[in-house]
């Protein structure tokens, strides 16, 4: 089976998570800029799960165009992948009507480990169906960058419990690292270096 119906499948599902996560935004309960300042901690957080979502959905296009065949374990691979983005607009409802408190923020965590954890599983079936010698295994590599995530995420939930805005900053800081380009796979499939 070609790559094209779980790009396509996955376009739709990450379209609708990200139009959710903008309708669950309150609206300001004024017209003067004062009456955003309430606002400017579920924006700070909508705006890092609307980062979360883009670098995962680019990420995950990469590796596709590097794949060439995909099979039952990919498909269901990528559906766990897709069910942890799509608590993304659940937790941040929560955490705009209960705040950053310990356990929104840990619940956020959680999700992210959890879609790091069905990337890494994504991967893994990827390279299953092509063989370790497949452009997906190669441009894998070590997978330094994801197990850096992994941990950091998993210690914004630990910590969390300590201080969320420990924990929010850890989970900026994985997002930042993601946001410089991962050429990995654009060098090995022929794109930009």
């Amino acid at each position: 089976m070609r790559t094209d119906r779980v790009n396509a499948f996955t376009d739709g599902v990450i379209a609708i998570a990200i139009t959710i996560m903008v309708l669950e935004l309150p609206l300001p309960h004024g017209t003067d800029m004062s009456s955003l300042r309430p606002l400017a901690p579920l924006f700070g957080i909508h705006a890092l799960a609307f980062a979360n979502v883009g670098i995962f959905w680019a990420n995950h296009h990469h590796m596709m165009q590097a794949a060439e065949h995909v099979d039952g374990r990919v498909l269901w691979a990528n559906n766990f992948l897709l069910f942890w983005i799509t608590l993304i607009p659940f937790v941040i409802r929560w955490i705009g009507e209960a705040g950053l408190t310990s356990l929104t923020v840990a619940a956020y965590g959680v999700v992210l480990v959890m879609a790091a954890l069905a990337y890494l599983v994504l991967e893994r079936a990827l390279i299953a169906v092509e063989d370790e010698r497949s452009e997906v295994a190669a441009a894998v590599g070590g997978r330094t960058k994801e197990w850096l995530s992994f941990a950091g995420y998993a210690a914004g939930v630990a910590l969390a419990f300590v201080s969320p805005l420990i924990s929010v900053l850890l989970y900026v800081a994985v997002a930042a690292m993601w946001l410089i380009p991962d050429r990995r796979f654009e060098q090995r499939v022929g794109g930009p270096p």
